[in-house]
Protein backbone atom coordinates (compact mmCIF):
# COMPACT_ATOMS: atom_id res chain seq x y z
CA UNK A 1 0.00 0.00 0.00
CA UNK A 2 1.32 3.40 -0.73
CA UNK A 3 2.88 5.36 1.48
CA UNK A 4 1.08 8.88 0.98
CA UNK A 5 -2.19 6.68 1.79
CA UNK A 6 -0.83 6.10 5.54
CA UNK A 7 -0.95 9.64 5.64
CA UNK A 8 -3.75 11.68 7.69
CA UNK A 9 -3.30 14.53 5.95
CA UNK A 10 -2.79 12.98 2.24
CA UNK A 11 -6.49 11.22 2.87
CA UNK A 12 -8.38 13.91 3.87
CA UNK A 13 -7.03 16.50 1.58
CA UNK A 14 -8.10 13.82 -0.61
CA UNK A 15 -11.56 13.53 0.70
CA UNK A 16 -12.16 17.33 0.14
CA UNK A 17 -11.17 17.00 -3.11
CA UNK A 18 -13.49 14.29 -4.16
CA UNK A 19 -16.08 16.14 -2.47
CA UNK A 20 -15.79 18.66 -4.96
CA UNK A 21 -15.21 16.51 -7.70
CA UNK A 22 -16.26 13.23 -7.81
CA UNK A 23 -15.20 11.81 -10.90
CA UNK A 24 -11.95 12.71 -10.69
CA UNK A 25 -11.70 11.49 -6.73
CA UNK A 26 -13.27 8.26 -8.01
CA UNK A 27 -10.82 8.15 -10.77
CA UNK A 28 -7.61 8.57 -8.54
CA UNK A 29 -9.00 5.81 -6.30
CA UNK A 30 -9.44 3.41 -8.64
CA UNK A 31 -5.97 4.30 -10.44
CA UNK A 32 -4.32 2.81 -6.86
CA UNK A 33 -5.15 -0.82 -8.14
CA UNK A 34 -5.58 -2.10 -4.45
CA UNK A 35 -4.69 -5.61 -4.35
CA UNK A 36 -6.90 -7.79 -2.91
CA UNK A 37 -4.83 -7.96 0.75
CA UNK A 38 -5.09 -4.17 0.49
CA UNK A 39 -8.71 -4.14 0.28
CA UNK A 40 -9.55 -6.78 2.96
CA UNK A 41 -7.40 -4.57 5.25
CA UNK A 42 -9.03 -1.19 4.52
CA UNK A 43 -12.00 -2.74 4.64
CA UNK A 44 -12.06 -3.94 8.23
CA UNK A 45 -10.32 -0.46 9.18
CA UNK A 46 -13.58 1.08 8.21
CA UNK A 47 -15.66 -0.97 9.49
CA UNK A 48 -13.80 -1.08 12.83
CA UNK A 49 -13.61 2.85 13.16
CA UNK A 50 -17.14 2.73 12.15
CA UNK A 51 -18.17 0.65 15.40
CA UNK A 52 -16.01 3.16 17.55
CA UNK A 53 -17.34 6.53 16.03
CA UNK A 54 -20.72 4.38 16.66
CA UNK A 55 -19.92 3.88 20.42
CA UNK A 56 -18.82 7.19 21.23
CA UNK A 57 -22.08 8.58 19.77
CA UNK A 58 -23.89 6.95 21.69
CA UNK A 59 -22.27 8.33 24.98
CA UNK A 60 -22.62 11.40 24.02
CA UNK A 61 -25.99 11.21 22.73
CA UNK A 62 -29.13 11.32 25.33
CA UNK A 63 -30.67 7.83 25.98
CA UNK A 64 -33.55 7.14 23.32
CA UNK A 65 -36.77 7.28 24.17
CA UNK A 66 -38.18 4.64 26.50
CA UNK A 67 -38.87 1.66 24.03
CA UNK A 68 -37.17 2.11 21.44
CA UNK A 69 -34.78 -0.31 20.61
CA UNK A 70 -31.06 0.55 21.03
CA UNK A 71 -28.63 -1.43 19.00
CA UNK A 72 -25.54 -1.86 19.48
CA UNK A 73 -22.40 -0.24 17.86
CA UNK A 74 -21.39 -3.87 16.89
CA UNK A 75 -24.20 -4.98 15.09
CA UNK A 76 -24.65 -1.75 13.50
CA UNK A 77 -21.00 -2.04 12.29
CA UNK A 78 -21.51 -5.13 11.38
CA UNK A 79 -24.82 -4.70 9.37
CA UNK A 80 -22.68 -1.72 8.13
CA UNK A 81 -19.66 -4.17 6.53
CA UNK A 82 -22.70 -6.21 4.89
CA UNK A 83 -24.73 -3.43 3.64
CA UNK A 84 -21.20 -2.19 2.05
CA UNK A 85 -20.52 -5.75 0.88
CA UNK A 86 -24.26 -5.65 -1.04
CA UNK A 87 -23.85 -2.20 -2.77
CA UNK A 88 -20.11 -3.14 -3.94
CA UNK A 89 -21.93 -6.00 -5.86
CA UNK A 90 -25.30 -4.47 -6.70
CA UNK A 91 -22.88 -1.22 -8.67
CA UNK A 92 -20.85 -4.23 -10.10
CA UNK A 93 -23.68 -6.35 -11.69
CA UNK A 94 -25.73 -3.70 -12.43
CA UNK A 95 -23.69 -1.68 -14.04
CA UNK A 96 -22.37 -4.23 -16.57
CA UNK A 97 -26.13 -5.08 -17.02
CA UNK A 98 -26.32 -1.30 -18.71
CA UNK A 99 -22.79 -1.87 -20.28
CA UNK A 100 -20.35 -0.53 -17.99
CA UNK A 101 -17.23 -2.44 -17.78
CA UNK A 102 -15.88 -2.06 -14.00
CA UNK A 103 -14.74 -4.96 -11.56
CA UNK A 104 -16.44 -5.93 -8.23
CA UNK A 105 -12.57 -4.43 -6.66
CA UNK A 106 -12.80 -1.06 -8.16
CA UNK A 107 -16.55 -1.15 -6.66
CA UNK A 108 -15.20 -2.11 -3.45
CA UNK A 109 -12.32 0.36 -3.60
CA UNK A 110 -14.68 3.05 -3.81
CA UNK A 111 -17.27 2.28 -0.89
CA UNK A 112 -14.36 1.94 0.66
CA UNK A 113 -13.36 4.68 -0.07
CA UNK A 114 -17.05 6.42 0.57
CA UNK A 115 -17.34 5.20 3.69
CA UNK A 116 -13.87 6.98 5.11
CA UNK A 117 -15.42 10.61 3.51
CA UNK A 118 -18.11 9.79 5.79
CA UNK A 119 -16.37 8.76 9.05
CA UNK A 120 -14.89 12.11 8.41
CA UNK A 121 -18.04 13.88 8.40
CA UNK A 122 -19.17 11.40 11.69
CA UNK A 123 -16.45 12.99 13.39
CA UNK A 124 -17.62 16.69 12.12
CA UNK A 125 -21.37 15.65 13.12
CA UNK A 126 -19.93 14.39 16.84
CA UNK A 127 -18.16 17.79 17.62
CA UNK A 128 -21.16 19.37 16.62
CA UNK A 129 -23.62 17.03 18.80
CA UNK A 130 -21.23 18.48 21.41
CA UNK A 131 -20.59 22.11 20.80
CA UNK A 132 -23.78 23.30 18.66
CA UNK A 133 -26.43 20.10 18.45
CA UNK A 134 -29.27 21.36 15.96
CA UNK A 135 -26.23 21.46 13.72
CA UNK A 136 -25.71 17.51 14.03
CA UNK A 137 -28.62 17.10 12.64
CA UNK A 138 -28.13 19.67 9.04
CA UNK A 139 -25.15 17.82 8.96
CA UNK A 140 -27.18 13.99 8.67
CA UNK A 141 -29.51 15.53 5.97
CA UNK A 142 -26.62 17.33 3.78
CA UNK A 143 -24.88 13.92 4.39
CA UNK A 144 -28.00 12.32 2.98
CA UNK A 145 -27.59 14.16 -0.38
CA UNK A 146 -24.03 13.72 -0.79
CA UNK A 147 -24.14 10.36 -0.52
CA UNK A 148 -25.97 9.96 -3.78
CA UNK A 149 -24.31 12.46 -5.12
CA UNK A 150 -20.95 10.55 -4.47
CA UNK A 151 -22.59 7.43 -4.96
CA UNK A 152 -23.63 8.74 -8.99
CA UNK A 153 -20.36 9.59 -9.97
CA UNK A 154 -18.32 7.19 -8.19
CA UNK A 155 -20.57 4.60 -10.76
CA UNK A 156 -20.37 6.87 -13.80
CA UNK A 157 -16.09 6.66 -12.67
CA UNK A 158 -16.26 3.01 -12.48
CA UNK A 159 -18.14 2.16 -15.52
CA UNK A 160 -17.45 5.11 -18.00
CA UNK A 161 -21.01 6.25 -18.01
CA UNK A 162 -21.71 9.87 -19.01
CA UNK A 163 -25.53 10.54 -18.07
CA UNK A 164 -25.28 11.19 -14.59
CA UNK A 165 -29.05 11.49 -14.77
CA UNK A 166 -29.38 7.80 -16.33
CA UNK A 167 -27.64 6.88 -13.16
CA UNK A 168 -29.65 8.12 -10.93
CA UNK A 169 -32.63 6.57 -11.98
CA UNK A 170 -30.99 3.59 -12.01
CA UNK A 171 -29.52 4.05 -8.32
CA UNK A 172 -32.96 4.69 -6.86
CA UNK A 173 -34.65 2.02 -8.59
CA UNK A 174 -31.72 -0.79 -7.24
CA UNK A 175 -32.14 0.81 -4.27
CA UNK A 176 -35.67 -0.06 -3.79
CA UNK A 177 -35.00 -3.21 -5.30
CA UNK A 178 -32.09 -4.02 -2.86
CA UNK A 179 -34.31 -2.71 0.20
CA UNK A 180 -37.12 -5.13 -0.81
CA UNK A 181 -34.83 -7.80 -0.90
CA UNK A 182 -33.62 -7.45 2.01
CA UNK A 183 -37.02 -6.68 3.91
CA UNK A 184 -38.24 -10.33 1.83
CA UNK A 185 -34.97 -12.25 3.65
CA UNK A 186 -35.39 -11.08 7.24
CA UNK A 187 -39.50 -11.49 6.78
CA UNK A 188 -38.64 -15.23 5.59
CA UNK A 189 -36.08 -15.69 8.89
CA UNK A 190 -38.88 -13.95 10.85
CA UNK A 191 -37.63 -10.64 11.15
CA UNK A 192 -38.46 -7.22 10.22
CA UNK A 193 -37.10 -3.79 10.20
CA UNK A 194 -38.70 -3.07 12.65
CA UNK A 195 -37.33 -5.85 15.17
CA UNK A 196 -33.42 -5.19 13.29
Amino acid sequence: MSAELMNLGHLLRMARETITNPREGAATILGLHLSVPALRIAFGLVVVLSMLLGELAVLISPPPPEGMLNVSPVVMGLLQAAFMFVIAHAITLIGRWFGGTGSFEGALSLIIWMQFIFLCIQVVQLVAMVIIPPVAGLITILAMGLFFWLLVNFIAALHGFTSLGMIFVATILSAFGIIFGLSLILTLLGLGFGTV
